[in-house]
């Protein structure tokens, strides 16, 4: 079986100039890859206690949904600015190209409950650190945080 690394396409210059953009659909297009990925975040959830699963859309709802069904847990969405329907707490992040504000529902984390945060790669680390933000200001305690690749070197399974 290939390694993760080795289903991921990289595209220059997207979204702008400069920036190498890791398509991760590459993944989800073959049924070894997706397997794959999703076993390895498992693997990577193994022992730990935990309420809820939160992810970033939208690659994080791809491997942060089946994750949390396998492990019956709640998933929550983390979106975009003005998407979701409800009251919603916010935060500001940078990017490798801008700013951006994300949100979640203020009802979305009860206080104590223990998060993991699933997403499909780091670069930055923006948008992982505004969604601990808003964990913590929900009152929640991030406990794990899995990425099925981290940018640098695209290795994969990080956790």
């Amino acid at each position: 079986m290939k390694e993760l690394k080795e289903y991921v396409i990289s595209i220059p210059d997207f979204p702008e100039p400069g920036i190498i953009f890791r398509d991760v659909t590459s993944i989800l297009q073959d049924a070894d890859g997706l397997k794959l990925a999703i076993d390895s975040i498992l693997g990577m959830l193994e022992g730990v206690d935990f309420d809820v699963v939160v992810g970033p859309e939208s690659r994080g709802f791809i491997f942060g949904v089946p994750a949390a069904y396998a492990m019956h847990k709640s998933f929550v969405p983390v979106r975009k600015q003005g998407k979701l329907p409800r009251q919603t707490v916010s935060m500001e992040y940078d990017l490798e190209y801008g700013s951006a504000v994300i949100e979640m529902h203020e009802d979305a984390i009860r206080p104590g409950q223990r998060v993991v945060i699933i997403d499909d790669l780091i670069a930055t680390g923006g948008t992982t650190e505004a969604i601990i933000k808003l964990v913590e200001k929900l009152g929640g305690e991030v406990v794990k945080i899995c990425f099925v690749m981290e940018l640098s070197g695209l290795r994969a399974g990080r956790s």
